[in-house]
């Protein structure tokens, strides 16, 4: 299984965090700034876990999820769905779409590096 992630965000700040936290991990990671270049970079490259922001340009993280689901080539990666607006039954909503996991803004970065290492561990 591939140690890439590929992170999903508009904002650069939250970008960064997650570029500084993986810095010392064997994880390679990519970056796409909308859900339409995150879509296409993970059926490129096949990244083995993905981290995908809700609110996002050109299509939603939840559309983005549920495209990779229909698409065999990524249909099992596991996503994690990440917001800073949640709404109660927005967990609910990332699930349906076919999120593996959800984690809610702010989080603790070990937090963040606990869940991606259940999902892909390093070794």
């Amino acid at each position: 299984m591939s140690k890439t992630i590929l992170y999903v965000e508009d904002n650069e700040m939250n970008r960064k965090i997650v570029r500084d936290l993986l810095k010392r991990t064997s994880y390679e990671l990519i970056e796409a700034h909308d859900g339409e270049a995150g879509v296409a970079l993970a059926l490129e490259k096949r990244p083995g876990l993905i981290l995908m922001d809700i609110q996002l340009p050109k299509i939603s993280g939840m559309e983005a999820t549920r495209r990779l689901r229909a698409d065999p080539a990524t249909a099992n990666t596991p996503i994690v769905t990440i917001t800073s607006f949640a709404l109660s039954g927005d967990e609910l909503k990332a699930k349906e779409a076919g999120a593996t996991a959800y984690l809610a803004k702010p989080y603790s970065p070990f937090d963040l590096l606990n869940l991606i290492r259940k999902l892909l561990p390093e070794a």
